[in-house]
């Protein structure tokens, strides 16, 4: 594995449920921390259109060429706006990490989707359509959904990306910059 590849972490900023829509950061960072560009879109909150947004935001890119991994904050943007990370790879051509603090609580999340969208049905399908993987790290275990990637070289690479605490740094970036357009400053962690 090279040590000097370029990830793309995707966070979205802080929003309220009454938002409309919801800035999309993405930070081009090659390992371990060295930020070599920014991206940015916006996604409907709670929409549906999260992986047709990131597919464009990535294949139109002048970075494309560079990006070997794509790390996202979780497997949804602005609520429950699905990313469909088997689409998201099979139309960039480039893996993808789903990475989370916690494992899924899929009882709270089938509860709120029933309760708050009418096509919750196919939302849970596609949440529940990759299995999640344990990752040690040197603190608490993260959490990750895979496509295109073996969950252990994916587990490497978040270690390579990782240099303080438990999120890569594209992710941990893209947090920090997102919030600090949004706020004004930014606060709060990945």
């Amino acid at each position: 594995m090279k040590t000097m590849i370029r990830a793309l972490g995707i966070d979205d900023a802080p929003f309220e449920f009454t938002d409309e829509n919801v800035l999309v950061v993405g930070s081009l960072v090659r390992a371990p921390n060295y930020l070599e560009g920014v991206l940015s879109t916006e996604v409907e909150v709670d929409g549906t259109e999260a992986t047709e947004k990131l597919i464009c935001l990535i294949n139109e890119s002048r970075f494309a060429e560079q990006i070997r991994v794509i790390f996202t904050d979780g497997a949804a943007l602005g609520g429950f706006n699905l990313v469909n990370l088997k689409e998201l790879w099979a139309r960039t051509g480039i893996p993808v990490v789903s990475v989370s603090r916690d494992p899924p609580d899929m009882k709270s999340i089938e509860e709120a989707m029933i309760s708050h969208l009418t096509d919750w049905r196919e939302r849970i399908r596609t949440i529940k359509s990759g299995e999640v993987h344990s990752i040690p790290t040197e603190h608490k275990p993260v959490f990750i959904q895979v496509e295109g990637l073996d969950p252990k070289e994916a587990g490497r690479l978040l270690k390579l990306f990782t240099v303080r605490g438990r999120l890569p740094e594209p992710i941990r970036i893209s947090h920090i910059v997102a919030s600090g357009i949004v706020r004004g400053e930014s606060r709060g962690r990945a």
